[in-house]
């Protein structure tokens, strides 16, 4: 090495250059929280004109934690899951915490080889989206100590955190609202549902909803389709060909929706008129499509927030509130959905 070369800032460099302590500082670049705002902005400052850069692998030593929390999610290719991740990483900076993002493909190997890998590079806490995973994943978090949290289901196995609802009578929602248009023929246009407990579950209340009301779901009324247009389309169209066919289709969540709108729209079946389609998750596309979706809302950034919250005061050795907080989601009601044509509303 170069005897004349300079040696990397330290902490203590920056320490002295703002007048505080190197405790102080750590404390403003990893808990900002802790500290004033104006004081934070003073070391930052300080940190910027220096060139300072954390060493978090002396860090991870000293405090036995890396200062990092990985999550799972199924993918990002649905803006649902986007917007989710912006969410949870959105708070785990705020508590100076990065996150560390993995996708499982909604495949329950995938998804536990993901976790093996985050919990290697020794992430602090896990979240997780749903409750399918496969029960070694679970045992291997509980055997390390580490903190996990299920989002996007309610409830979780005993003894697991959670944020989420309940998809089997959200859905329920959603067929009552038809039934009570005077529908009579229904359809289901659901996701994978295997390894996918929210689409099982999605499909089930759909089944039984309509047992309450004195229907069946027919076997031909029921397609599943991969979370892409393309599959929805396919799905669709082999629903519209049934005899008798349906007038009103549940989709099992917005993306699944917007195909089969193309397919409506490609086959001359005018929505709401003579289908009536109803999707899941309320997407913000959802509400400009013509004419514009209904569909269940759910508050997607409250929910991952929420999660962000629990593992964080987990990790700050704070009470976490509830174990498992259920959330409420509503059905909307816009421009897909009417009465079916020549339609005998009951009394």
């Amino acid at each position: 090495m170069d005897p004349r070369q300079p040696s990397a800032p330290t902490l203590d460099d920056v320490a002295r250059a703002v007048g505080v302590s190197g405790a102080t500082v750590s404390r403003a670049l990893h808990r900002p929280d802790a500290v004033r705002p104006a004081l934070r902005a003073k070391v930052l400052a300080a940190v910027a004109r220096l060139g300072y850069v954390p060493n978090a692998g002396a860090r991870a030593m000293t405090l036995r934690r890396s200062g990092t929390v990985g999550l799972v999610v199924p993918t990002i290719d649905n803006a649902i899951f986007a917007r989710g991740v912006q969410a949870f990483q959105r708070r785990m900076v705020a508590s100076g915490r990065h996150v560390l993002l993995a996708i499982s493909d909604y495949d329950a190997g995938q998804e536990a080889a993901q976790v093996g890998n985050l919990v290697a590079r020794g992430v602090d806490a896990v979240a997780l989206t749903g409750i399918s995973q496969r029960p070694e994943l679970i045992e291997r978090l509980r055997q390390r100590g580490l903190p996990w949290v299920h989002s996007g289901s309610f409830p979780a196995p005993e003894g697991s955190a959670c944020v989420g609802f309940r998809n089997r009578a959200a859905i329920t929602r959603a067929v009552r609202y038809l039934l009570d248009l005077g529908h009579r023929r229904v359809a289901m246009l659901a996701g994978i549902t295997a390894g996918n407990d929210r689409a099982a579950e999605r499909l089930q209340g759909v089944r039984e909803a309509l047992a309450a009301a004195g229907l069946k779901l027919r076997p031909q009324s029921v397609a599943e389709a991969a979370y892409d247009l393309q599959s929805a389309r396919e799905g669709t169209r082999s629903l519209l060909t049934a005899t008798p066919a349906p007038t009103a289709l549940l989709c099992g969540n917005d993306v699944l929706a917007y195909g089969a709108l193309l397919e409506a729209q490609a086959r001359g079946t005018v929505v709401p008129e003579q289908l009536s389609v109803v999707g899941f998750d309320d997407l913000e596309m959802s509400r400009h499509w013509q004419p514009a979706l209904t569909t269940i809302h759910v508050p997607t950034e409250a929910m991952w927030t929420l999660a962000a919250e629990h593992l964080i005061a987990r990790l700050d050795g704070l009470a976490p509130g509830p174990l498992q907080q259920e959330i409420e989601v509503e059905l909307v009601v816009r421009g897909s959905t009417a009465p079916p044509l020549r339609s005998v509303r009951p009394r």
